[in-house]
């Protein structure tokens, strides 16, 4: 009977291992799925742009887990939705971009249902059934136990390889989670950060053109920003850009007085 056991965890570990892959990959392609929706929904230029490079972004981190997935005509769909996607960014119009998003939201749709299948056929009981050892193939169940006590034993080994599989989606989910957040805080860290010093520019040549001797100049308080969340990020920024306008109204004022 431990011997039975043992088999049965090393076998199963297998059948999750694969199915887990299967996971992460369709954890990734709905969030690509997700961002080519919001790309085809926008209503101008630059959100299509921007969701699109997200969605693109999600297809390659999916790309990764689908390597180990055997699920070949899922790789194709994401391989077109990629190709579709990053023509979006040299689009010349809003109707050029939208025609490849939506082309790319379409293979993306496709691709979700090629991995719902592949993950339904990597978890099957008969994967779990019996397994090869030193070229002997063992059954799952002993042959002295009565059918009841089999039954019993195939819900059991089932229960704990999908309770395996669900701690690993987790565990997976949480840290793909945590991998999109960390991406979001940098790319509204870079987005603040160029609008602050596309202001502070534009001030400095306003004040240039009235003759002031002054300028605005935007030092940002050394935080380590990624560690914030992403109110505490808005607002830091928020704190900044005002900052940076009152000291370029009061420069403006002293060119009334002068």
């Amino acid at each position: 009977m431990k011997n039975y056991y043992l088999l049965f965890f090393l076998t199963a570990s297998m059948v999750v291992s694969a199915q887990s892959a299967c996971d992460n990959a369709h954890a990734y392609m709905g969030n690509a799925y997700a961002h080519v929706k919001d790309s085809y929904e926008s209503n101008n230029v630059s959100h299509l742009k921007h969701y699109a490079n997200r969605s693109v972004e999600s297809f390659k981190l999916a790309k990764k887990s689908l390597a180990s997935c055997n699920c070949d005509k899922a790789v194709e769909l994401a391989n077109k939705s990629i190709e579709a996607l990053e023509k979006v960014e040299s689009a010349e119009t809003f109707e050029d971009g939208r025609f490849f998003v939506k082309r790319g939201r379409e293979f993306s749709k496709e691709g979700l249902v090629e991995i719902d299948k592949c993950a339904y056929n990597q978890f099957q009981p008969a994967a779990v059934a019996s397994v090869a050892v030193a070229g002997t193939t063992i059954n799952s169940t002993p042959s002295n136990l009565t059918e009841l006590e089999q039954e019993q034993l195939k819900l059991k080994q089932q229960q704990e390889a999908l309770r395996l599989k669900s701690q690993q989606i987790k565990a997976q989910l949480a840290q793909q989670e945590a991998q999109e957040l960390a991406l979001r805080k940098q790319q509204m860290i870079q987005a603040y950060k160029s609008q602050i010093l596309e202001n502070m520019k534009s001030y400095n040549e306003t004040l240039k053109v009235y003759g002031s001797h002054s300028y605005v100049k935007f030092k940002e308080t050394i935080i380590d920003m990624e560690t914030k969340s992403i109110s505490e990020i808005k607002s830091h920024y928020l704190n900044e850009i005002k900052m940076l306008t009152k000291n370029y109204l009061e420069a403006l004022n002293q060119c009334e007085a002068s």
